[in-house]
């Protein structure tokens, strides 16, 4: 009768405690996620159909491990199809994400990238703001020069065409992550979603570049851009996080072009650092466009990101040359642009 009782209150196993089980089966047990593994639990998780304790559990012990390319790569699969993402035949030819936010520099990074949009290369823009309010985010930057973040996919695909240049709050095309990576501050840490936002490249451009903090993170982005069989992507150790290169250190880039890997150490500008502004004014960025002000850091930020991006779009495989054309680029801008 007591081994009858038993089985009567034995509740069946929940389906996604299988992947909780494969990390947190101890230190000789655990392993990490295959990549369809990957998929299938986060194909859950978009889904809904795990319990708030699960999720929470999954992406801690993903977070104490350190995630792999091929589970970054199986949730970027599972999530893109989860996702409102475009399949019409808009023209994106870089996709920047931005999820950082600037606390100690101003995010010299957007103007490289309108500048790029000045010149007719289409920028897709997609982040988050954060809960921090010491950061700069995009979102709340961006009206400084006249662009109102969109608000749709259908509305981020007139920008493009109007503008070659639109952002995009990742709330408006994929909620459930947004949800996920709001749980930071409930968590106290980061969690495999602010890895794979980045790589969702909801346009499917043919170029993406991410910027990360961490620099043991650049290898697992550009191993799972090569799964995910992205044709030209990079990622380097921006500052802040953002994608934005740092003209006071030297910048490793790793990329994938054409299903090869390559790394490659951009020089600093700099032989000294720059002190950081005591107060962060955004409205200094239009001002340093405009030529109203001259700005060291700012403007050697600005091209030494525009020539990373030029070598990574195949202007050129020099990068020297890149660095020419970005001041060019730079001193040939369009100071009323955002007048």
């Amino acid at each position: 009768m007591i081994f009858s009782h038993h089985l009567a209150n034995d509740k069946p196993e929940h389906p996604f405690a299988e992947f909780i089980r494969i990390l947190g089966k101890g230190k000789k047990g655990a392993r990490s996620l295959t990549q369809e593994e990957a998929c299938r639990a986060m194909t859950m998780i978009m889904a809904n159909e795990i319990l708030p304790e699960q999720l929470g559990a999954f992406l801690m012990l993903l977070r104490i491990k350190e995630e792999t390319a091929e589970e970054i790569a199986g949730f970027v699969l599972a999530a893109r199809k989860s996702c409102l993402i475009s399949n019409t035949a808009v023209k994106v030819d870089l996709d920047w994400s931005s999820y950082a936010g600037k606390r100690r520099h101003l995010p010299w990074f957007l103007l490289s990238a309108l500048l790029l949009a000045q010149n007719g290369i289409t920028v897709f823009m997609h982040g988050a703001p954060g809960p921090s309010t010491e950061r700069l985010y995009t979102e709340n930057v961006l009206p400084i020069f006249g662009f109102k973040p969109a608000q749709s996919l259908d509305d981020a695909k007139r920008q493009l065409q109007d503008r070659c240049f639109s952002y995009l709050n990742l709330v408006k095309f994929c909620p459930r992550l947004h949800e996920i990576i709001d749980l930071r501050p409930v968590l106290g840490l980061r969690s495999p979603v602010h890895t794979l936002v980045r790589m969702l490249n909801p346009f499917n451009a043919g170029y993406s570049i991410q910027g990360i903090f961490h620099p043991s993170y650049r290898a697992v982005h550009q191993q799972a851009a090569l799964l995910l069989q992205q044709p030209h992507m990079n990622v380097l150790k921006g500052e802040g996080g953002e994608t934005e290169r740092n003209p006071d250190m030297e910048c490793l880039v790793q990329s994938v072009h054409d299903g090869e890997m390559s790394a490659e150490t951009w020089p600093a500008v700099f032989t000294r650092r720059h002190v950081k502004a005591e107060n962060l004014e955004p409205q200094e960025l239009l001002k340093v466009w405009q030529g109203k002000k001259r700005d060291e850091f700012g403007e050697a930020s600005v091209i030494g990101t525009l020539a990373v991006v030029l070598k990574l779009l195949q202007k050129t495989d020099s990068r020297t040359e890149a660095g020419r054309m970005a001041a060019n680029l730079w001193a040939e801008r369009d100071l009323a642009y955002f007048g």
